[in-house]
């Protein structure tokens, strides 16, 4: 029997993704929100700190071992921004579309040339709310910021989010691909290979 493990997220798009990688995970993964668990607070300043922060909550909610991520986009000519304030970079209560038109228009007039941007994920995992030695992983997927949106899958900044090597945004990428390219998925991997060698509970 697969023990119980909660992930911090009210996000679904970060949901169906986790569920996908961790299909062979050692755990019975649950989204937090079947636990009723509050969102945190994210006052941290960095990825780390936010992750952290929403980990050590579910933990403490549910009494379960927790996985969070915290993960953002940022972009060159913006210098970083939206960084850690991906998820509300149009305000508080900002929807997916609207954080995306303010990114569009704030790049208006920035050229092909100059739109680099990477996406960033940190993701911790957590024994218990009070685990002196949390687990911290992170992943960098590389790319540029595309004229206009293509694609109909993924979420947040996907549809803008240009990867060269598949000459496709990652709104247009097969689950497979983009969970094999990127940073949450280079984090994940980083993630099963520490707890084989912490917890021994991975071949």
């Amino acid at each position: 029997m697969k023990q119980k493990i909660v992930l911090a997220t009210g996000n679904q798009g970060k949901v169906k993704e986790f569920a996908r990688m961790l299909q062979d995970f050692p755990y019975e993964v649950i989204p937090q929100s079947e636990f009723s668990v509050p969102e945190a607070p994210e006052t941290g300043t960095t990825f780390v700190e936010n992750a952290i922060i929403k980990a050590r909550n579910a933990a403490k909610v549910t009494g379960l071992p927790a996985i969070a991520d915290d993960s953002g986009l940022a972009v060159d000519a913006l210098g970083g921004a939206p960084g850690v304030y991906s998820s509300r970079y149009a305000g508080v209560n900002a929807s997916d579309k609207d954080n995306l038109n303010k990114l569009l228009l704030n790049m208006a007039d920035i050229p092909e040339a100059s739109r680099a941007a990477r996406f960033l994920c940190v993701i911790v995992f957590m024994q218990s709310a009070d685990d002196p030695t949390p687990i911290i992983c992170q992943g960098e997927w590389h790319g540029h910021i595309a004229m206009t949106e293509r694609g109909e899958d993924g979420f947040g900044y996907d549809p803008v989010f240009w990867v060269s090597s598949q000459n496709q945004t990652a709104a247009q990428l097969t689950a497979e691909v983009k969970n094999r390219l990127s940073h949450r998925g280079k984090a994940m991997k980083v993630l099963i290979d520490k707890l084989s060698e912490k917890l021994g509970y991975l071949d």
